[in-house]
């Protein structure tokens, strides 16, 4: 009788556990691919068009293909500083319909040049 009541609330707890654990591995994988795109992104001579292809080369190996959604990079100026941005728009697997279902990262990185 205690089993039947309690069971329930121990597979809940079980699910929000895996859940949290899924979505800060995939937060870390994700913005870690978004700031090694930025890199390669900003290195002098490299286009927009490199970031994109480093971050979706890592994103490839390492999570499932229908988790990220859009990846874009652009050149932006933060203070006086030009900065490369990556910014991945992903879908989160969930377990049980728990949580988030949109994440989006941003990786940076200052720009190599002459001035």
């Amino acid at each position: 009788m205690d089993f039947a009541l309690v069971a329930p609330l121990v597979m809940v707890l079980c699910l929000a556990v895996v859940q949290l654990a899924l979505l800060v591995h995939v937060r870390a994988t994700l913005t870690s691919a978004a700031a090694e795109g930025a890199r390669a992104a900003s290195l002098a001579g490299a286009d927009p068009g490199a970031g994109v292809r480093r971050t979706q080369s890592l994103l490839t190996d390492s999570l499932a293909a229908s988790v990220v959604r859009e990846i874009e990079a652009q050149a932006s100026v933060v203070g006086s500083v030009d900065v490369m941005v990556v910014r991945i728009d992903a879908t989160l697997p969930l377990v049980g319909l728990l949580g988030p279902h949109l994440m989006q990262v941003e990786g940076r990185a200052v720009r190599e040049g002459w001035t």
